[in-house]
This record gives structure tokens, C-alpha cells and sequence, in this order.
């Protein structure tokens, strides 16, 4: 049998969004067949440049695809101009296998170890998809979309179509029996399923119970389309529930203009949020208050949300988070500045901190696609998915006197950065030069082995 693999350095972790976990050094024991079997601190002294194992960060969506065009657009528009013809595309298989061996590829070198995939509506392409990430090593839930109404026509499905191509797709990938590949659910949103698929969709995912993803509340126009579509439902959410969409398995795009009540709906029925603050901003559909629904107790994640967002790395998503908080606390500082000139109550509104982005990446992730029993942190018993960071990468030998100097270092430190400090730099300022392994259930996919498909 293969012995254990001991890895040792400066290690973090989150179990929770107020709380990191710091090992500087520490020890992690991974089995044979992937899992964790101690984690520890160690007392000898290491270079947290050298050595530094973050996380696997766990992404709640990602649309498969590699163009990123249109930012000018709102999203109703921007989906018709931009989004369906590149879509339609996927219809080539030859096409698909170019597309998504750059999209997996590239995910997988910006860290992402567990990524929530948006396909196309063509089996044909999702079945490429789907061997890729196996070829990869990636994990994943992989999606084929439906939508049978509001779209054009050269990209729509009929509703017995879109209902047999589901269920071939969902059968086929099952039959492949890859523990790191699961099908996902995939109505596009609302205005693009018909409710006889969604009531057909919701049956398939309760009789192989199996994770949902869709969108919910990302543009005022796109709330406003939903109401005057389904008048007979108290809200957008409620629809999704009204099909036996909406459960403890159910991944929520988005989610930027929930009422009170949907909130509710959502906490009850324990579904999650896929937060994607830069398709967010860069599709100019709003700001959500991530602040609010952890309050509320609700599961959030993060997502790029590629092609609507513009980066396809998670640690963009983490800033970007940031600042989406930050907006928020300028817009009611300014409201409490004026409530507090009436006399009247003030809330304070507290941006996201650095461990609750980085919780919302990694442990917030595996929670919202209900995998926070194998990933998420480094407890014992979970499977190893992690990152190797090296702060140092970029810095290159000089010639002469063989003394490390600057090249294109994205992080700089200096004597008085403590292991923190590091991390705090690498969140805000790193990219995927730092990341130099990437590992999955035990297994180094990055740098890639020579793959074959």
C-alpha cells in the first residue's frame, strides 16, 4: 500500500467567517487515497515564502465558457447580444473540446479545485465538459441548461427535447461513476423554462438527488420579467419552490434583489447563494448585501460567474467581494449620517472582513454545494484539496552574483511581514504565478500532466 504523504509549512485554514486557522509551520498527513489524516501545528521554523498550502478555493459558479465581451450591457441585453451565439456554438464538438480544455485548464491554475459548471443545452458538448474536468482531475458539478421558451431560435429547445436531453445527460454521467463529478440540475432561470420543465427538472433532481443551480434575482428588469410571467407567485423565489427547485441542494446565482420574504424562503428550504460580485458590477445588475444574508444564517459562496464576470480566479472574486462591501458601507454611512441628524436609529454596516472573503472561497463554497463534509477546510477525515503558494514566484537569479532579485513578482514582502501579512498581500495582490500545485482528493493536478481525451 502507498504510504502516507506528509506535507509541512506554514499553513491556513477557515472554519467559520470570523475565525482563521494558523499553523506556522505545520504538519498535514493526506492517505493514500486522499483524505486527511492529521493536521497540526509543528514547532520547527519554516520560510513562509518556501512553503504555504492555502486552501483549495470551491467555486459555486462558473459558466464553461472563454469569452468575455459586452461589459456595456445590462444582463437581459447583454445575454442576447453576447451570451446565446457563443453558446451556439458548443453545438461543434470540435469547438467544445478547444473551449473547455482552456476553461478547466485555466480555472484549475487559478486555484479552483471544486468548480460549479454552467455547460449549454448540447449533450453532445456537456459530455466533453464532463471528460475534460475528468481528464483535469478537477472536481465538479456539471450542468446541461435548459431553457424551452424565451430564447432564439437558433438556440432553444423544445420542452420533450430539453426533458430527454436532461435525462441521457444526468444517466450517462452517473454511469462514468467519477466520485469528483456530479450532474447538477441546470434551469437557465425562470423566464427561459417553461413550468412543465421545471416541474420535470425539479422530479429529476428529488428521484437521483441531485444539486440545482440556477439564477435568482441577479437584474431589476429580469425581477420585474419573472412577476409578470408567474402573477399566481408571491415572488421569484417562490417559483423555483413551487417546482421543487428550491432545497438544501439548490446553488442561487446572484440573488442581488431578494425581498424579506424570499429571504426567509431561502433560509428556510437551507439553499445556498452563489455570490458574483464582478459579473455583479461589470453587468451593471446591482450590489448585494453579502452582510444580510449571513445575518440571516443563509449559506453563501463565491462565484466568477465567467463569461459575465471578466476573471476567472476566485481570489478576483474575494477583492471584488470586498469592495461590493464596501459600496454598501459608503451608501448607508451616508443614509446614517442623515437618520442621525433626524435623531433617528442608525445602522452600521460593517464591510466584509479578509477572513470572510476568504471563508466565502473556500468553507462558504463547499457548504452551498453541500460538500463541507469532504472539502472546505483541513479537518480530519476531509479529502485534501489544496494550494501550494509560493510568495516568491516571480523573483529570478541574478546572472552575476546568483542573489534572488525581482522579475515579475506580483507580492512583494518586506523584514517586518509576518506569515499574515503574507496572506493579506497574496489574497489582494496574487494570481496564478503564486499558485504552484494544486491538489484534489491527494492528487497534484497543477502542474498539468500530459492529458488525453
Amino acid at each position: 500500500m502507498t504510504p502516507p504523504t506528509v506535507f509541512t509549512g506554514n499553513i491556513i485554514y477557515t472554519t467559520s467567517p470570523a475565525d482563521l486557522v494558523v499553523f506556522s509551520p505545520g504538519c498535514i498527513i493526506v492517505s493514500h487515497d486522499g483524505r486527511i489524516l492529521y493536521c497540526a501545528p509543528l514547532d520547527e521554523e519554516n520560510d513562509l515564502r518556501k512553503l504555504k498550502s492555502d486552501y483549495g478555493f470551491t467555486e459555486s459558479q462558473v459558466t464553461a465558457m472563454t469569452r468575455r465581451t459586452g461589459y456595456d450591457m445590462p444582463l437581459l441585453q447583454w445575454l442576447e447580444k453576447y451570451t446565446f451565439p457563443r453558446e451556439a456554438e458548443f453545438r461543434d464538438k470540435a469547438y467544445a473540446e478547444v473551449a473547455y480544455a482552456k476553461c478547466v485548464a485555466r480555472t484549475l491554475r487559478c486555484g479552483t479545485t471544486t468548480a460549479c459548471y454552467y455547460a449549454t443545452i448540447h449533450v453532445p458538448g456537456c459530455k466533453v465538459l464532463s471528460t475534460v474536468v475528468s481528464a483535469l482531475g478537477q472536481r465538479a458539478f456539471i450542468g446541461k441548461v435548459n431553457m424551452d421558451r424565451h430564447s432564439p431560435d437558433y438556440y432553444v429547445e423544445t420542452t420533450a427535447d430539453s426533458m430527454a436531453a436532461t435525462t441521457a445527460f444526468v444517466q450517462w454521467l452517473l454511469e462514468q461513476q467519477n466520485p469528483l463529478i456530479t450532474p447538477i440540475i441546470t434551469p437557465r432561470f425562470v423566464p427561459s423554462c417553461t413550468p412543465a420543465l421545471m416541474k420535470f427538472l425539479g422530479d429529476v433532481a428529488s428521484n437521483h438527488n441531485l444539486p440545482i443551480q440556477t439564477h435568482l434575482s441577479e437584474n431589476p428588469s429580469e425581477v420585474k420579467w419573472v412577476s409578470e410571467l408567474h402573477p399566481e407567485f408571491a415572488s421569484y423565489a417562490a417559483v423555483y419552490e413551487a417546482f421543487g427547485l428550491l432545497n438544501n441542494r439548490s446553488v442561487l446565482a446572484h440573488c442581488v434583489y431578494l425581498t424579506p420574504e424570499e429571504r426567509a424562503l431561502i433560509k428556510h428550504a437551507d439553499a445556498g447563494v452563489s455570490h458574483c460580485p464582478n459579473s455583479n458590477f461589470l453587468l451593471q445588475s446591482g450590489v448585494l448585501n453579502v452582510r444580510q444574508l449571513l445575518e440571516a444564517g443563509i449559506k453563501v459562496g463565491l462565484g466568477t460567474d465567467v463569461a459575465g464576470g471578466c476573471s476567472p480566479s476566485i481570489l478576483d472574486a474575494m477583492r471584488q467581494a470586498v469592495v461590493a462591501s464596501k459600496v454598501i458601507y459608503m451608501q448607508t454611512r451616508a443614509a446614517n449620517d442623515v437618520a442621525a441628524e433626524k435623531g433617528l436609529a442608525v445602522h452600521v454596516y460593517e464591510p466584509l472582513t479578509l477572513s470572510e472573503v476568504f471563508y466565502l472561497g473556500t468553507l462558504g463554497g463547499a457548504k452551498v454545494m453541500g460538500l463541507d463534509d469532504k472539502i472546505g477546510s483541513f479537518a480530519v477525515g476531509k479529502d485534501f484539496d489544496a494550494l501550494l503558494v509560493d510568495l516568491d514566484a516571480g523573483c529570478v537569479k541574478n546572472a552575476t552574483t546568483a542573489e534572488q532579485v525581482d522579475g515579475n513578482k506580483t507580492v512583494e514582502l518586506f523584514p517586518h511581514d509576518g506569515l499574515l501579512a503574507g496572506f493579506e498581500k497574496f489574497l489582494y495582490n496574487g494570481d496564478d504565478r503564486n499558485v504552484v500545485g494544486v491538489f484534489v482528493k491527494g492528487k497534484q493536478v497543477v502542474p498539468f500532466p500530459p492529458m488525453e481525451l
